[in-house]
């Protein structure tokens, strides 16, 4: 099996984590379900709400504020972070498996975290501060959240313009944390709070903000890289709305996943799907079954589906897609040879098939791959 590139590197250290690694589709009340005949399940409406535009302005990089002093522990605590393995990958899969659970897309259905209530983007703060924690294996500071390197670290983390900071944190350092979902885009790095740093206005909570100038005071560690894609967040609307909709008019239990299931494997092609995607388009627990089962119910329409065991890696690399890791998916449509792109071909079964070229009719695909 191939390495995924957001895969954790192998660790010795006793802090090794052992932790796995959204626009809204959402279950209405029950009083809100919609009618069905007496004697059967209520039917779930999804009822969905355009996401919010990308701010980049966070990832703009604003002027330094003068020379960067070594005395304050700053840079013990950024030397400390640069010699840990997969440093940047591991902040990635944080923030990623951070903003995941607070959505909650299995029960909620949710995938943007601009459909999060108010309280629940705060607690996302804090979800961010546990995972890295546990991640990093970092122990609790005296008056602050982490403590590295022998010094207090407070930890902010951010999907807006800037940080809040509280006065208790003045003159520590802080683990600064910022992402970008639409973009998939992330950033962290060290800051020293003091007074230069500031707005000078508060909330009633007596929080200021860091200012232009203070992100310019900021050592970065990592500068604007990738996030773990968000698969639902970047489809077209019209995808969306047709994999969330392929329910509709359902009655029964169970089956339903599996439609809106079968409906994001036609549509998402070429791209990755985690089990996060999985279970939100499923609305069950059960998300990678339905998708295991869309390899039978989607053959006869050329449909093939792609995981990480037998030889799928195989497959995978002839017709030139990413090898799925464990808990991934890759979908794509064959038809057989002389059809398709010939430059993305694959002998499955004894039989040669390429991918389909859009356009080209639908025939049935190999039986057991």
């Amino acid at each position: 099996m191939s390495e995924s590139r957001w895969s954790r590197p192998r660790l010795s250290s006793p802090g090794q984590s052992s932790m796995s690694a959204r626009g809204r589709y959402r279950r209405p009340p029950t009083n809100l379900t919609a009618a069905t005949p007496s004697g059967l399940p209520p039917r779930v409406v999804f009822v969905y709400r355009a996401p919010m535009h990308s701010d980049p302005g966070l990832f703009e990089i604003s002027r330094p504020i003068g020379p960067r002093a070594d005395g304050d522990g700053l840079a013990a605590v950024e030397g400390w972070f640069r010699a840990q393995p997969g440093m940047a990958s591991r902040f990635a899969l944080a923030l990623r498996q951070s903003i995941d659970e607070v959505l909650d897309g299995q029960r909620t259905g949710r995938f943007d975290v601009a459909t999060l209530e108010k309280t629940e983007k705060t607690y996302l703060g804090t979800k961010v501060e546990i995972v890295v924690r546990a991640e990093f294996g970092l122990a609790r500071g005296e008056s602050m959240d982490y403590r590295v390197a022998g010094c207090d670290v407070d930890a902010k983390f951010t999907i807006g313009r800037t940080w809040t900071i509280p006065r208790e944190a003045m003159g520590h350092v802080c683990l600064v944390m910022a992402a970008d979902d639409l973009r998939s885009r992330f950033r962290v790095g060290l800051l020293r709070i003091t007074e230069q740093v500031l707005t000078t206005g508060q909330n009633q909570d007596g929080k200021r903000a860091v200012s232009l100038d203070g992100r310019g005071a900021i050592s970065w560690l990592v500068v604007d890289a990738g996030l773990p894609e968000n698969v639902l967040l970047q489809l077209p609307p019209t995808d969306r709305e047709a994999i969330f909709s392929a329910s509709d008019g359902h009655r029964g239990s169970g089956n339903g996943g599996q439609l809106r299931i079968n409906e994001l494997l036609r549509r998402v092609h070429g791209r990755m799907i985690d089990r996060t995607t999985a279970i939100t388009v499923a609305s069950q627990l059960d998300g990678p079954k339905r998708v295991r089962d869309a390899r039978h119910l989607l053959r006869d329409e050329g449909v093939i589906v792609l995981g990480h065991q037998n030889d799928h890696p195989r497959i995978a690399r002839a017709l030139q897609l990413p090898v799925p890791p464990k808990g991934s998916w890759i979908a794509t449509r064959l038809v057989t040879h002389p059809a398709g792109d010939q430059t993305r071909a694959v002998v499955i079964g004894g039989q040669r098939y390429a991918v389909a070229r859009p356009g080209e009719p639908s025939e049935p695909g190999p039986t057991d791959y």
